[in-house]
Order: C-alpha cells, then structure tokens, then sequence
C-alpha cells in the first residue's frame, strides 16, 4: 500500500487532491491544444498564488480536467470561479479569432456546470491516469465519469442520470 506524502505548512499537514473538471459554454468543442496549454499555463499561475499546485491535466474538445493539490486555507469555490474567469480573459487575448468564431455573444468560454470531485477515496495514482488518459481522446470515445468511480466510493441517492 502506498504512502500518503503529506505538505507541510504552519501548524498543519495536509494532503487535499481534488479532480476539476470544467466544460465549455453550450459544450462547444473549441478547445485545440494551444488552447488547453494557455488555459494550464493560466490555472498553474492561479494555483501558484493560492499556495496551489496543478499536478496533472488533460484535455478534450468541450471540457478539460485539472488535478490540483489543494493548500487548506484555499476556498474550492473562489479558487475553480478565478479558473474559469482568468482562463477566459487569457483565451481572448491570445486567441481572439477563434474566440469570436465560437463565441459570438458573449464574454465567458465556460458554462456553469463543474465537477470537482475529492480524490480522498481514491489511489491518486489512479486519478492521475485518468486526468492523463483524457488527454486527446474524442468526446464519442469518452468513459462517463460516474463509471469510472467504483462502486464502494458512489455516494448514495446520485443517479446515473444526474451525472
């Protein structure tokens, strides 16, 4: 069994590892690879100033996933809206053609669902392989995420259907 590797910082030790993953507006597929590496570039920036690392990310055309070691005194919520806002405003002015082209209306590349999902349960070697695997697959080839998560760690009364 592996060993947890715990961070360490005043009067705390931690080991908080969350999956985001974050979908475009009307799941447009718009997001190529110059894309994704500007919106990375831009959360590992955001991650650095929040006492944050971005461990892992992968990618596919509508939606993108980040593994983030979390630092404790991190608020998930204000964390995930500085993701969507900065990645956004950097899209735009690196590439504001095909911004315009996808986007017409509007200002915001991302929708307003998220997934973040607490690797607590899991071995984070395995959520590491799965952020990783997400890298250039098709969305027609894509395993739904609630398949993936075993059976033991589903948390009840959630539904296929609401996943």
């Amino acid at each position: 069994m592996a060993r947890t590797t715990l961070n360490k910082a005043a009067h705390v030790a931690y080991s908080i590892h969350l999956h985001i993953s974050l979908v475009t507006r009307y799941r447009r597929k718009c997001l190529t690879q110059p894309i994704a590496d500007c919106i990375a570039e831009t959360v590992r920036r955001i991650c650095a100033k929040n006492r944050s690392a971005l461990l892992k990310w992968g990618v596919e055309p509508n939606h993108i996933h980040f593994l983030v070691s979390l630092h404790p005194d991190s608020n998930i919520s204000q964390l995930v809206k500085s993701f969507k806002s900065a990645s956004t405003k950097a899209v735009i002015a690196q590439f504001p053609e095909e911004f315009r082209k996808t986007y017409w209306k509007g200002r915001s590349l991302w929708g307003r669902q998220k997934a973040i999902i607490s690797c607590g349960g899991a071995s984070l070697a395995i959520v590491m392989e799965y952020v990783k695997t997400r890298q250039g697959l098709r969305v027609s080839s894509a395993v739904p995420v609630f398949a993936l998560i075993p059976q033991s760690l589903r948390v009840r009364g959630i539904s296929r259907s609401r996943c």
